[in-house]
């Protein structure tokens, strides 16, 4: 192989995988870094991959591209994995991999590499959109499968040798497993790994806890186009700003945090902290404005494919026709959601307190307490003996 394409992130792991596939290969290594909201330093990306000798190095702001055609679409599927997770960290993978196998063709390379390890889900999540999108053609390396390095203590005891910068965290000690963009923020290792310890609050990036959270409600409008939201307080904004906002409002006032053992694709259980402040005010929002402009079959159907559709999405199946499928149900009557709703927020609690909308399933006849012509009583008894036969059915 003379050259092969590397998921950079300029932090010490793919540091050391960059120099270890140097050793190894012997190949040209191109650093490709994916700008999808994170918190990233260019110049210390550039410096450190050129300290190491890489002559090309690729950083592309893929943030709006990330959250239009990759974080709303999974919002309109109100998708939740294992009733808490909002796919943070799965639904970044697949748009890296994707703009990864584009830049191995386009600089004639014979492989692309990752730095996930082999015991997570984002092997899976990166390779099958590595296979999707390059066959077989491009080669796919994972390190962390290949080399002789076990442990944190190894990837140190490397760095050290080959004078790599180890960074520290706020405790001054190696850092913990931290994944993060415009999304979400996730925490692991650790202290968290035994799942008896409570998560340190020194852990937490953009969210203050709900306890020192402003003793102040806030009130925001966030308005739905085609079941997208695309403005704040009545000013649009472009997909990317419209997240940002909702992070700042959100992270501020407590709204966001989870901690959660989950089920890995792999079969092992880990814990981790996510941090999903303005996503989980527009899944909220999302689903308030749905209770009011969908029929009751559209919901439902809607609620029966959501579990599946986040089982993929989590484990990698982003580009599959199933998921594809999924999203066309999803998305079938999305024209009908338009409108605003308008949500408080305080200290970590979300209280939606009003929905408006031109679309409406919603009947105000229908619903009144006061007698009317709008709804046929008479007919309520025919369905209740319906349902009464269905009881012994299996």
């Amino acid at each position: 192989m003379k050259k092969i394409v590397l998921a950079y992130s300029g932090g010490l792991d793919t540091s050391i995988i960059l120099k270890w596939l140097q050793e190894k290969y012997q190949a040209e290594i191109i650093a490709y870094t994916s700008d999808i909201g994170q918190k990233m330093n260019k110049k210390k990306i550039i410096n450190n991959a050129k300290k190491l000798g890489v002559k090309k190095i690729i950083i592309e702001n893929l943030k709006n591209v990330f959250v239009k055609d990759y974080v709303f679409p999974m919002i309109r599927a109100h998708a939740v994995y294992e009733g808490v997770y909002l796919l943070g960290t799965s639904i970044a993978r697949p748009l890296i991999a994707k703009r990864q196998i584009a830049i191995a063709k386009k600089f004639n390379a014979q492989a692309v590499a990752h730095g996930a390890t082999g015991k997570g889900n984002d092997q899976v999540r990166f390779e099958l959109g590595y296979i999707f999108f390059g066959g077989k053609k491009i080669k796919i390396i994972a390190p962390w499968r290949e080399w002789n390095l076990q442990s944190r203590t190894d990837l140190i005891n490397y760095a050290k040798k080959n004078k790599i910068p180890i960074p520290k965290d706020k405790k001054g000690a190696p850092p913990f497993s931290v994944d993060d963009n415009i999304f979400h923020t996730s925490t692991e290792g650790k202290v968290l790994e035994n799942p008896k310890n409570s998560a340190p609050e020194f852990i937490y990036q953009r969210t203050v806890s709900p306890e020192k959270a402003p003793n102040k409600k806030i009130k925001i409008k966030i308005t739905f186009k085609n079941s997208d939201p695309v403005a704040i307080n009545g000013k649009k904004l472009s997909p990317e700003n419209l997240l940002e906002k909702l992070n700042s409002i959100a992270g501020k006032n407590g709204v966001g945090r989870v901690d959660l053992v989950e089920n890995r694709f792999l079969g092992i259980k880990s814990r981790g902290v996510y941090e999903t402040p303005g996503g989980t005010i527009l899944y909220t929002a999302h689903r308030a404005m749905e209770s009011v402009t969908l029929d009751k079959d559209t919901s439902h159907a809607k609620e029966m494919v959501m579990p599946e559709y986040a089982k993929l999405v989590y484990n990698g199946y982003w580009f599959s026709k199933r998921r594809f499928y999924l999203q066309k149900i999803i998305d079938k009557k999305r024209n009908k959601v338009s409108g605003d709703v308008i949500l408080s927020i305080y200290k970590g609690n979300i209280t939606i307190i009003s929905r408006m909308t031109k679309n409406k399933a919603y009947s105000l006849k229908k619903v009144s307490f006061e007698e009317n012509k709008s709804f046929n009583k008479s007919k309520v008894e025919k369905f209740i003996n319906y349902h009464s036969k269905q009881l012994n059915k299996f």
